[in-house]
């Protein structure tokens, strides 16, 4: 089947759905598509204890609040609910199954195709998010583990590792969260974190940390570094004396040099205090049962978790044009890379993903419609 649109908008997760409604409060159409078959389907295949690291006030997408009573860090349960408010509020009908397999330009557009359809538009925005697809590292000896071995994109709740040892590998804030998640089950945890790490509370004072990086992150990243050290050391305390390794660099210039974000903790660092859960070496080798560490300790465990994780998933089907994306390959995060083609939802930041996304659909929006507006402009 073939579609005409002025906009297609590829990813029906919180940035494509953004992206469709501040078209739409701007008059322009638009076709959300998405391999899956519901809105936010990222979100419905996370962990049952999931909760948004950053607040609800400041994780809102355009012109629609949480509803009233929301916790000020919705659960994953209610992120969903609110998505799916969001397409409803909007209108917003996607269509579910389509797995985008080419686009390309043709003409003064875009073709996009899918098994099913082919979808002509004058503009694409790509709005597939950036943890699309998990990233697995092999490690010398894996194949010989005994134990259960799995992704954090697989990992839905802590009750079928009851009693059991169990090693998180990574230190962001999915393998915190898993940890915590798995000690309040009772197994018993230990982590395995590879290189020095950022750490930072989700709360200074009863303040949400999201907002002291909104005012901080409007200065340059070594600054805000500075400024920020004080109030981290105050809230955190030495983790060196954990075990960790002090990065050389603070959390913004680490978000602005790497593209990483630093553990928002919400209990990791008690837990690892009070003896809970273990922190370890890198992996230097997988055997039966026993992992060896980079630092000679070696220790049994009954499963091994990978928060590893992901990558963004658009090279699949914007690889015939390589110039489109950077070398990693990655999305060039935010903007026009060729006449027409947009992207939404590829900004690492430390005010928070979702904040970005609504302050990057507006503005793809706005050079969306001031190109419909005024063409001769922008020639």
């Amino acid at each position: 089947m073939e579609h005409r649109v002025d906009t297609l908008v590829i990813g029906a997760g919180p940035a494509g759905l953004a992206v469709a409604a501040c078209l739409k409060k701007r008059g322009a159409s638009c076709i959300i598509v998405d391999r899956a078959a519901e809105v936010g389907s990222s979100w419905r295949h996370h962990y049952d204890r999931l909760h948004l690291h950053s607040d609800r006030d400041r994780s809102t997408l355009p012109y629609l609040s949480f509803p009233a009573g929301t916790p000020r860090y919705p659960s994953r349960e209610q992120v969903i609910e609110y998505l799916e408010l969001y397409a409803r509020h909007f209108e917003l009908v996607p269509h579910f199954n389509e797995e985008v397999r080419t686009v390309r330009p043709h003409d003064s557009g875009w073709i996009t195709t899918t098994p099913a359809s082919v979808y002509h538009s004058q503009r694409v925005v790509v709005a597939t998010g950036y943890n699309a697809v998990p990233y697995l590292p092999r490690w010398r000896g894996q194949e010989r583990f005994g134990g259960r071995m799995l992704h954090s994109s697989e990992y839905r709740s802590g009750e079928s590792f009851r009693c059991q040892s169990v090693l998180v590998v990574g230190f962001g804030n999915s393998g915190g969260e898993i940890a915590i998640d798995l000690h309040e089950h009772g197994a018993r945890v230990a982590m395995a974190v590879r290189g020095p790490v950022n750490i930072v509370p989700r709360e200074i004072f009863g303040i949400s940390v999201l907002a002291i990086s909104i005012v901080l992150s409007r200065l340059p990243a070594r600054l805000a570094d500075v400024l920020a050290a004080p109030l981290v050391r105050l809230s955190i305390g030495d983790v060196t004396r954990l075990g960790f390794r002090k990065p050389p660099m603070g959390p913004f210039t680490q978000i602005k040099a790497t593209r990483r974000i630093p553990l928002l903790d919400i209990g990791t660092v008690k837990l690892i205090r009070e003896g809970h859960i273990e922190v370890l070496g890198d992996i230097r080798e997988i055997g039966d049962t026993r992992v060896t560490f980079d630092d000679g300790r070696s220790r049994d465990f009954d499963a091994i978790v990978a928060a590893t994780g992901f990558h963004p998933r658009i090279d699949c089907f914007l690889a015939p044009q390589g110039d489109i994306l950077d070398e990693q390959p990655q999305p060039p995060g935010g903007g026009e890379k060729k006449s027409g083609l947009h992207y939404c939802g590829f900004i690492v930041s430390a005010t928070g993903m979702l904040r970005e996304i609504g302050i990057e659909a507006q503005r793809v929006a706005d050079e969306i419609t001031r190109i419909e507006h005024h063409p001769r402009e922008t020639r």
